[in-house]
């Protein structure tokens, strides 16, 4: 078996990179050599790959599901935001530079030789490479600049399956509105169609999907049920769940609640997430000083703009509350940009640009900011347990 495919989206959060995870791993217990990749992604997730860079988090879990270790050619485009127009670009695991939405189609050469090459080593390595397109297929104001969608399938003649996620709503209408503002050449690679979280009987759907058939000459290859539980890391900060499953009762009677929050630009929330993963653990997301002020612990998470976010801290009221939190004796975790902001200055020249700035002055600590980002993937022990599976990125 020799080959790839493109699993797009009608939609952003349509289940993407858990479908794409799950071809993986049934390839991969199919005996088959199967590689992920994403040719750019926009997320402020990431891990640390083996050749020492950054990629997003969805493509080191299905690296996982392959049964391989992460490298940055899986994801060798990756822009994190550090505002509502800017991003920085990291550019096969490395910083490149910071870019705006104009700035992008200058690099845009660039980076499609590099996220072709890419592709191109992965195929040359492994049997069959399962691609994951960015956002939606049909995204027409950016075809010119795609990397990740119709314009990676252009390039390397990729068949294209598009998943709608029926959870939304909308979904014939998403199908088929994606195919039908394709040109005629992307429309060539659209193989076929997966509607994603169904719920109930699947004979009140098939009309449709009959009709889908009729309209467009392309079969629905697959239904997939809804599954509560699932937890896969997402790429999109909007998709973040306010309220995190629950891994089961506590040990004893009371449950420990933890208020998570919300920071502009959070980044790598998932290390948040894995406190939701004890029992007897309710981790929210908020945005609100209330409930901060009554969980039993409070975590400040990691930014990709820490100044920025501090000041968004203290105009919406949290900065105040987590002072008297702490300063009364109650709990709260700063991790990465977080425990920056914990410190008694900040001296930023490189992220924001700020200068000398006033952290909220629970840590006799200052913080200063160098250009070059360390990464790694650190071995050692912790709390009396062999850690042999980490990253640091800072």
């Amino acid at each position: 078996m020799k080959g790839s495919l493109l699993v797009a989206g009608a939609s952003s959060d349509a289940g993407k990179s858990v479908l794409t995870a799950g071809i993986c791993r049934w390839l991969h217990r199919s005996g088959v050599s199967v590689a992920p990749f994403k040719a750019m992604n926009m997320s402020n997730n990431s891990v640390v790959t083996c050749d020492g860079g950054e990629i997003g988090r969805a493509q080191g879990a299905q690296a996982a599901a392959c049964g391989v270790l992460p490298e940055t050619a899986m994801n060798p485009v990756l822009l994190k935001p550090g505002s509502d127009r800017r991003s920085h670009v990291v550019l096969r695991g490395h910083p490149l530079t910071d870019v705006t939405a104009a700035g992008f189609r200058e690099l845009h050469p660039q980076l499609q030789a590099v996220s072709l090459a890419a592709y191109d080593d992965l195929a040359e390595r492994f049997d069959v490479v399962v691609c994951e397109g960015a956002g939606s297929a049909a995204e027409i104001n950016l075809r010119a600049t795609d990397l990740a969608n119709m314009g990676l399938a252009d390039a390397r003649d990729l068949p294209v399956v598009v998943v709608a996620d029926i959870d939304r709503g909308g979904v014939f209408a998403g199908l088929f509105g994606t195919v039908a503002l394709l040109s005629k050449r992307d429309q060539s690679l659209v193989s076929g169609f997966v509607v994603n979280k169904f719920r109930g009987d699947q004979a009140i759907l098939d009309p449709g999907l009959d009709r889908l058939r009729h309209l467009t000459g392309r079969p629905t290859l697959g239904v997939v049920p809804w599954r509560a539980g699932v937890a896969f890391d997402v790429e999109d900060s909007l998709s973040q769940q306010d309220v995190l499953p629950s891994a089961g009762p506590p040990h004893g009677n009371d449950v420990l609640r933890v208020a998570a929050v919300r920071l502009p630009r959070t980044s790598n929330a998932t290390d948040v997430e894995a406190l939701a993963a004890e029992p007897g653990v309710a981790v929210r997301w908020t945005t609100s000083p209330g409930e901060v002020e009554a969980a039993d612990l409070v975590v400040l998470p990691g930014t990709r703009a820490t100044v920025d976010d501090l000041a968004w801290l203290r105009a919406s009221g949290i900065a105040a509350v987590v002072r008297a939190r702490a300063e009364s004796g109650r709990p709260v975790l700063g991790i990465c940009g977080g425990y920056q902001m914990l410190a008694t200055e900040l001296d930023d020249d490189v992220e924001s640009g700020a200068g000398s700035v006033a952290g909220l002055g629970l840590l006799p600590v200052t913080v200063r900011f160098f250009a070059d980002k360390q990464v790694g993937r650190p071995t050692g022990v912790g709390y009396g347990h062999a850690v042999t599976t980490a990253y640091e990125i800072h």
